[in-house]
């Protein structure tokens, strides 16, 4: 099919390319890259800056999952750098304080920041440059100062009057001189900064080569002044959360030494000609490959990338994928997940004859042991208590429409063809309040677990969150080929979904991909506190044709019509052809891809 007109060009190039979801960030990974730093070096320094100048999506007590295919090998491999629950977080510790969910923020919520720890283990063993090179940028952004997307002015606006009152400690950061900033003006972060300088200046006293001073750096983060500021300020303080009460963290210096970032295998699956590779069940990364076995039942290429039977197939695959995520997804180093089955040809054939003409309105996970317990605690807690003010769950944005992204995203090739996809998350301004001695916030990934034994989600001391964020890598005759990911939570594999498929079937070039219209079912369970679910909603962007609209709604889908250019924040990067490639969303005026 004919590329479509595009919003900018796709970029190609030999020497390297950079897409992530703000200008500042794709153009410090170039810089790296001009400056004879690898992907993984740029990738370093690309994570430190996007915690900077998008701290309303990600910050430095946040996480990451990472997919990274070195170049020579045979496969990409996994990073994670998701966190997990303190030692003092069980189910009978919220019960006792009379919760039926984990609060969306505060200090409850909180589990190990994990992006630390990840991005020092992939400097140290896959990159070239030293921990001050790729963190200077970040230092000098959050001292000096960065111009301040509306977007975060808008995030801050909606905690003004609870952050003076509530949580201090974040007013003094996000208002300076008790005033909100204003869009576009030079925004500084320089306790972020200062904490940053110290790591490096502690790390080059430790002596030694570049290695030593990494490892010196993750013990300044995890067991020096770093966790220390953590458990002081968690065991000397309740602050109010969500519940509309205030409570005490559990989150301690010991649960910061226990634990580190970890290599994986990827989850992988076969589709068109391509293997496309995830991150475990303890992300929602699988739910992807399952929406690709059901589609493969289908001719994908003969339908209307614009037109109701491909929304509605997709959708209606969506929709028994994520079934299976909420009742069998989990830590598998905690549950055993059956994605042998989830994932089987078998499986998904049977799955496949649930999927009529009309839209389903019920949850139907597969019949596997445990599918009908832990469906029952589902419909028992989803949505049943009730937020209490503001910054709850996923960022969300006062006097504009309601936005799913509660993250960011880049993908990295350097000359050499090393590809690094990361999606880092957390430690969002308006989640948790700051701790004073370093500036910044943790994450409150805990939200993400349930109360209830039934669900293989649910929370235990130790145990990662089974997360959102599900950055995604293709491969082609055992060689990288493609790379994307997008902020959304729920929405993630969504919208990466429909651009691979347009990318695939429809030979569109990624940036057309990326800027064709997007759609996305909030179907199940949220991921995120309170949990609510809208069943058979589809949200979809006001540029698909009108007949696509009218068919949809008559099928029984209940259509939330949004903006034309309101949904996703995809980027994506690949080799093909002999060159690089690249695009990035135009959505909400941030994301560009950069290459040569």
């Amino acid at each position: 099919m004919e590329n479509p007109f595009t919003t900018r060009p796709e970029i190609k190039g030999t020497f390297g390319v950079v897409t992530s979801t703000h200008w500042i960030a794709s153009a410090v990974g170039m810089s790296i890259l001009e400056r004879g730093g690898n992907a993984f070096d740029a990738a370093v320094a690309t994570g430190f800056v996007l915690q900077i100048v998008e701290p309303h999506l990600n910050g430095p007590g946040g996480e990451v999952p990472i997919l990274f295919w070195k170049q020579g090998e045979d496969e990409p491999q996994v990073l994670c750098g998701q966190g997990v629950a303190p030692a003092a977080a069980t189910i009978e510790h919220f019960e006792g304080l009379g919760l039926r969910l984990v609060p969306g923020t505060g200090l409850l919520p909180a589990v190990v920041p994990g992006s630390f720890d990840a991005w020092m283990l992939l400097l140290r063993d896959h990159g070239t440059l030293d921990l001050e090179t790729v963190l200077e940028p970040a230092i000098f952004y959050a001292r000096e100062g960065f111009p301040l997307v509306r977007r975060a002015v808008q995030a801050i606006h909606a905690v003004e009057e609870f952050f003076p009152t509530e949580w201090p400690t974040s007013a003094q950061v996000w208002l300076p001189g008790g005033r909100r900033p204003t869009p576009d003006a030079l925004f500084r972060t320089p306790a972020i900064g200062d904490t940053y300088r110290r790591i490096c200046d502690e790390a080059k006293a430790a002596g030694g080569d570049r290695v030593a001073q990494i490892e010196a750096a993750r013990h300044a983060f995890y067991r020096g002044f770093v966790a220390e500021a953590i458990d002081g300020f968690y065991r000397e303080n309740a602050l109010m959360d969500t519940s509309g009460r205030k409570h005490a963290g559990l989150l301690t210096g010991d649960d910061m030494a226990g634990w580190q970032a970890s290599y994986e295998r990827p989850v992988s699956y076969d589709y068109a000609g391509a293997r496309v590779y995830k991150t475990g069940p303890w992300g929602q990364g699988p739910v992807f490959l399952q929406m690709l076995a059901l589609l493969k039942g289908y001719d994908i290429a003969a339908m209307d990338p614009l037109g109701d039977d491909y929304v509605h197939l997709i959708t209606e695959c969506t929709k028994l994928a994520m079934a299976d995520r909420d009742v069998f997804y989990g830590d598998p180093d905690f549950v055993e997940v059956p994605l042998d089955v989830l994932l089987s040809d078998e499986y998904n054939a049977e799955r496949r004859r649930l999927i009529g003409r009309e839209a389903s309105l019920d949850i139907r996970p597969g019949a596997l042991p445990g599918a009908e317990a832990g469906l029952a605690a589902l419909l028992e807690r989803a949505g049943c208590e009730t937020p209490i003010g503001p910054g709850m769950g996923e960022p969300t944005f006062v006097d504009l429409p309601e936005v799913e992204g509660d993250t960011v995203h880049f993908d990295i090739i350097d000359r050499w063809g090393n590809v690094v996809c990361a999606t880092p998350s957390g430690g969002w301004l308006q989640s948790s309040p700051v701790v004073p001695e370093l500036g910044f916030p943790l994450s409150t990934r805990a939200q993400m677990f349930w109360l209830d034994r039934r669900l293989s989600s649910a929370l235990a001391p130790g145990k990662r969150p089974r997360t959102t964020l599900s950055p995604t890598m293709v491969g082609r005759d055992g060689k990288p080929w493609l790379a994307l990911g997008t902020p959304g939570g729920d929405q993630q594999d969504q919208w990466s979904s429909t651009v691979l498929l347009r990318h695939l079937h429809h030979r569109f070039n990624l940036q057309a991909a990326i800027d064709a219209p997007l759609f996305n079912t909030r179907h199940g369970p949220a991921s995120f506190y309170p949990r609510a679910r809208a069943p058979g909603e589809l949200l979809i962007e006001s540029r698909f044709p009108q007949q696509t609209l009218e068919r949809l709604a008559a099928r029984g889908h209940r259509l939330k019509i949004e903006g034309p250019w309101a949904l996703g924040r995809v980027c994506a990067a690949g080799i093909s052809g002999g060159m690089l490639h690249a695009g990035a969303t135009p959505r909400f005026m941030q994301g560009y891809a950069i290459g040569r």
